[in-house]
């Protein structure tokens, strides 16, 4: 079988004001990337629009509807310092969540190994009443619980590799032993959370923070020591991989040195305890990743990770 890569060109039409590290760029850049010839045996689709009733799974009804209305029909709405709405970014958020939903079932059938969702905007630290750090809605919360709702899942681990710490995503799973989230993260940095401490009311999160010049050696030990270890022991039916790129060196948000061959190096590591227990279902869902040149290669060590290349 193969992998699927998902997006949307409505995903471009999500804008940030000049100079927003979060901009339409990262995901021409992935889309120039995946063009490469050694991409040539990915299935492709678009993304659908999330219903309604799968996202609020994890969002109340108001919730979304306040993001609808506050959507402007010109020029941008801010929700925060880092968060705003442009007139297209309601449909994109739409998207976003729905490229998670259609990867679950295309997975969950069958139809193939994984998938790499290559949406905006990212999802990770949308709370399930805020909209916070760039995010609207969870994209991977709300694969999550479609997974669990529809296909009777019983365990969903979270994987998440973003430089910044998935607060939103472990707000959400905090008390629901069905679900664990396992995180790598620079501390400290935005949003403050993601402490070792911070273990979930079921000992189901597991946290491994890194420190400010931390490269890929010391990322490799928190993945081999604390995340995979607990992963294993957990034994998922599904993963959803938080794939932000925003821990390689290049990235200006952050202070963390990985390499792409760390990625792929993580990808590959998570795929082989899948293989275990999960039957290889994986979807991956694209979270940070704000230098151009440095997100490219490191989503094309991730998806040649993901077709075992």
């Amino acid at each position: 079988m193969t992998t699927l890569v998902l997006s949307h060109p409505k995903c471009l039409d999500h804008l940030t004001p000049y100079g927003h590290p979060e901009r339409p760029d990262r995901l021409r850049m992935i889309t120039h990337v995946l063009e490469h010839e050694r991409f040539a045996d990915l299935a492709r689709d678009e993304a659908p629009l999330a219903t309604v009733e799968a996202i609020t799974r994890v969002h109340p009804p108001e919730f979304i509807e306040r993001i609808e209305n506050a959507t402007p029909l010109v020029d941008f709405v801010h929700l925060d310092a880092d968060t705003t709405l442009s007139p297209g970014s309601y449909e994109a958020a739409l998207r976003a969540a729905g490229g998670g939903v259609f990867a679950v079932d295309e997975v969950m059938a069958g139809k193939v190994s994984n998938a790499f969702v290559a949406t905006r905007p990212p999802g990770h630290h949308a709370e399930t009443t805020t909209a916070m750090g760039f995010c609207l809605f969870n994209n991977a919360a709300i694969a999550a619980r479609h997974a669990r709702a529809v296909y009777g899942v019983e365990r969903v681990a979270i994987v998440d590799f973003d430089v910044h710490h998935g607060n939103g995503t472990q707000d959400i799973f905090w008390s629901d032993p069905s679900v664990m989230y396992l995180s790598t993260h620079e501390m400290p940095l935005y949003p403050g959370t993601g402490a070792a401490r911070e273990t979930g009311a079921y000992d189901q999160v597991v946290n491994a923070p890194l420190s400010a010049g931390d490269g890929g050696d010391e990322f490799r030990q928190a993945f081999e020591q604390a995340i995979l270890p607990r992963m294993r022991g957990f034994s998922p039916d599904l993963v959803i991989i938080s794939a932000g790129f925003d821990a390689h060196q290049r990235d200006p948000l952050a202070n963390l040195n990985l390499t792409e061959a760390d990625f792929g190096w993580a990808t590959r590591e998570i795929m082989a305890i899948a293989d275990q227990t999960a039957g290889g279902r994986i979807v991956s869902m694209l979270e940070g990743g704000y230098d151009l040149e440095g997100l490219g290669r490191s989503v094309a060590a991730h998806v040649m990770a993901l077709m075992r290349g």
